[in-house]
């Protein structure tokens, strides 16, 4: 399936809009990723804990608004928004994505 952030996909005219996909993931993030995170932000570098969970959010994410997609008949998703936060005081990551299933 083509996922893209564009309203359009090159060269693969849409035949038919078919509608809103969305999906969601949240995540909780443990006392140790918190304690490893809080040291890096003071002696400074990438938080590759961090970075695992957000990546497999978005991941659950766009499998969850694929599969929406694909449940409407879609082959295509365009117009994609990724959107991420914090909740529960910073306790879990959210990732939410959103776009427009289509058939091309």
């Amino acid at each position: 399936m083509i996922v893209t952030t564009t309203p359009t996909i090159e060269g693969h005219p849409i035949q038919t809009y078919l509608g809103v996909v969305t999906g969601e993931a949240i995540l909780g993030a443990n006392i140790f990723r918190d304690f490893f995170a809080g040291i890096r932000d003071i002696v400074g570098g990438r938080s590759g804990s961090y970075e695992k969970v957000l990546r497999q959010a978005r991941e659950a994410a766009f499998r969850e608004m694929q599969d929406q997609a694909a449940q409407m008949g879609g082959n295509a998703i365009v117009g994609v928004d990724l959107d991420y936060e914090t909740v529960s005081q910073g306790t879990m990551l959210m990732v939410t994505c959103s776009g427009t299933a289509v058939r091309i």
